[in-house]
């Protein structure tokens, strides 16, 4: 399923891609998040499976395209076959920064067998993000001061050399002044912590760790992407309020204490991740238009397979004047 599925994936989030960075600096937030949802859902639909959004944009009544438990891809009585796939996608990761022309908007998809992700709430997530040296050796019950001391002790660097991403958010003041304290540098985001989890499980992008709390979705997103990279992220569920509380229960998720780890939020054997760059950020460039096309630039994963690809795509959008293609 997954050398079927990794370029098949891609391609749906370049779309997404394409049509929301049309919105760049214009402060149409909610314009560029439905193109990409629009292009996402459409380009699901030329692919040839049998897709169950299992973490989208909503239920079924506060979103009309890619709600949780719609069913996507290419499927039909000749094509009984097709293979039975769950997906988790953030159409646009970072709506504002779109709207700002901020950097590190991205595109997201992640899919796996039938079951191979978490169903989870629409609520908040604690979350403490490593990649691989970290991986086995942080606690999300320990204090940040004791997880930043471990995370540079498996890095071999000096804990002021040590960089964590914290969303910029009045809930994280104290997170904020405890890793001042402890003397590791932060680097304060106003969105896009999903992004940043992946950045600190690949070599040479500066970021270490990602603490704090943020939305649920992305966190299973987030899980299907760090076991590509064998990174880690550990979680637990920070309801809002008794609504979100009791629908977490249903869901089987009312433990709040209960420490959540990379393959309890995804447990699948086959696993695709893919993310395409709608603004310039630290792990990804943006989409670059010209005459006659666009320029894309993507991460694409496979877990079973142990493949990680940088995909750079040139899109023409008019074959009769193609664009001169420069390295």
């Amino acid at each position: 399923m997954e050398q079927l599925l990794a370029l098949e994936m891609v391609r749906v989030t370049e779309a997404a891609a394409i049509e929301s960075a049309r919105f760049m600096g214009r402060g149409a937030r909610d314009e560029a998040d439905a193109a990409a949802t629009t292009a996402m859902r459409s380009t699901m639909d030329e692919i040839e499976f049998a897709g169950r959004i299992v973490i989208g944009e909503g239920e079924r009544d506060e979103a009309p395209m890619l709600y949780i438990g719609e069913r996507v891809g290419k499927t039909g009585e000749e094509r009984k076959e097709v293979p039975a796939i769950d997906i988790a996608v953030d159409p646009l990761e970072g709506t504002n920064l779109v709207a700002l022309g901020q950097a590190g908007a991205i595109t997201v998809l992640c899919a796996s067998e039938a079951g191979g992700l978490t169903h989870a709430p629409d609520t908040y997530m604690e979350k403490l993000c490593v990649g691989p040296p970290g991986a086995g050796k942080v606690d999300i019950r320990l204090s940040p001061t004791e997880n930043i001391g471990r995370i540079a002790a498996a890095l071999g660097r000096r804990v002021s050399d040590i960089t964590v991403v914290i969303l910029e958010r009045p809930r994280h003041e104290d997170l904020i002044a405890e890793v001042r304290a402890a003397g590791a540098r932060i680097k304060l985001i106003g969105d896009g912590d999903l992004s940043a989890a992946i950045s600190c499980a690949v070599s040479g992008t500066g970021v270490h760790a990602v603490m704090g709390i943020g939305g649920a979705p992305e966190g299973v997103i987030t899980a299907g992407a760090l076991r590509c990279l064998g990174g880690e992220i550990q979680a637990r569920f920070r309801y809002r309020n008794a609504e979100e509380r009791e629908r977490g229960a249903r869901m089987g998720h009312g433990d709040e204490d209960r420490v959540y780890m990379t393959e309890d939020l995804a447990p699948g054997n086959s696993l695709v991740f893919a993310a395409t760059g709608v603004t310039s950020g630290d792990l990804l460039q943006g989409v670059r238009f010209f005459g006659g096309g666009a320029r894309t630039h993507s991460l694409v994963m496979a877990y079973q397979t142990k493949q990680v690809r940088f995909v750079d795509t040139v899109h023409m959008f008019d074959r009769d004047s193609p664009p001169r293609v420069r390295l």
